[in-house]
């Protein structure tokens, strides 16, 4: 069951200076950095409870958010929506007709469970889902 907005994530072409604005310009907690590999994704995150906002920003240069940079310039990337049992949201919205960028959720930030929804199921909006895992 889909239980909470998760994050809301933003692809932005200078991690640095973003960084500085949530922190400076809006006054938000700055939680830390981390680098996800396997999406090629350097990664900043401002909770904000009961949800947050990530910067999303290309890992050396490559990956899909460099596509998407490259594309469609810096702007919101997708929505995240945090589940308590991802395998079986999978389930559900795959016997409703969405498709999904993946067969099966990979590991994400923090050591959750993540999947992505093909914007075309969503009105053209990239929608992820999120289990938790240990560390959040």
């Amino acid at each position: 069951m889909i239980t909470a907005l998760d994050h809301i994530a933003i692809a932005v072409p200078d991690l640095e200076k973003s960084i500085k604005r949530f922190m400076d310009d809006f006054g938000l907690t700055f939680e830390g950095r981390e680098d996800v590999a396997a999406a090629k994704t350097s990664t900043a995150f401002f909770p904000l409870p009961p949800t947050s906002i990530e910067l999303v920003h290309p890992l050396n240069g490559e990956g899909p958010i460099a596509g998407f940079l490259e594309k469609k310039g810096a702007g919101l990337h997708h929505l995240c929506f945090r589940s308590d049992d991802i395998e079986a949201d999978v389930a559900r919205l795959k016997a409703k007709g969405y498709q999904f960028l993946s067969e099966a959720p990979s590991l994400g930030a923090h050591n959750s469970k993540v999947i992505f929804i093909h914007p075309k199921s969503c009105d053209g909006v990239l929608i992820e889902i999120n289990q938790p895992g240990d560390e959040h």
